[in-house]
């Protein structure tokens, strides 16, 4: 089940299924959030393992979040430059952003998201996937779309922590930058590679 943090965002673990009594499943004994920053928290549990050995277990606990990959009506793909201070350089990926607490509808969020990071304005949306991207240290949740036929008729509108260029590319140049390793984000990588076996 999806969790909510205290500004009523949705975090990760946005699966209603668990497996919680197959063989290989860890009983929690007692958790506790151990860490609280702007956009993600610390979770520390305390849990039993199937031999019986009790131990304790950190992840990181992050917002639902939404990943687009907007094409305009001439094929071309709108992409963001963003500067990521974790690695320390410019990152080219695809518009995204976390769930808020209001947000029961996400392909509303999807359009949101998309138009407050790059000004473009989708016409239709459709989701593409969700996925787990770090399963063994985060509850994050990704659901993809795709968005089409995209204008830049809306207005940007970026977080103050945000600084971000637009441009267009092609799928074919991301395609290539996915080969050989010039595009590093994980989740635009994933985003571009799916659309293109899919969409």
């Amino acid at each position: 089940m999806s969790e909510r943090d205290s500004d009523g965002a949705e975090r990760g673990t946005a699966d209603d299924e668990t497996d919680a009594g197959d063989e290989l499943a860890w009983e929690t004994l007692y958790g506790e959030t151990a860490y609280i920053c702007p956009g993600f928290d610390v979770q520390r549990e305390q849990i039993r393992l199937p031999d019986g050995t009790e131990s304790d277990f950190d992840y990181l606990s992050d917002s639902a979040s939404v990943v687009v990959v907007p094409v305009t009506a001439d094929g071309e793909v709108v992409v963001i430059e963003e500067w990521r201070q974790a690695v320390k350089r410019v990152n080219r990926g695809l518009p995204a952003g976390g769930l808020e607490g209001d947000d029961a509808d996400l392909e509303a969020a999807a359009r949101r998201e998309l138009e407050e990071e790059t000004g473009y304005v989708a016409g239709e949306v459709d989701h593409l996937t969700t996925v787990e991207p770090a399963n063994g240290i985060a509850d994050a949740v990704f659901h993809y779309f795709a968005a089409y036929d995209c204008e830049p008729t809306g207005e940007q509108d970026l977080d103050d922590n945000e600084s971000i260029r637009v441009d267009t590319t092609t799928l074919d140049d991301l395609l290539d930058a996915v080969e050989t390793g010039d595009l590093r984000d994980g989740r635009t990588a994933l985003g571009v590679l799916y659309y293109h076996a899919f969409a």
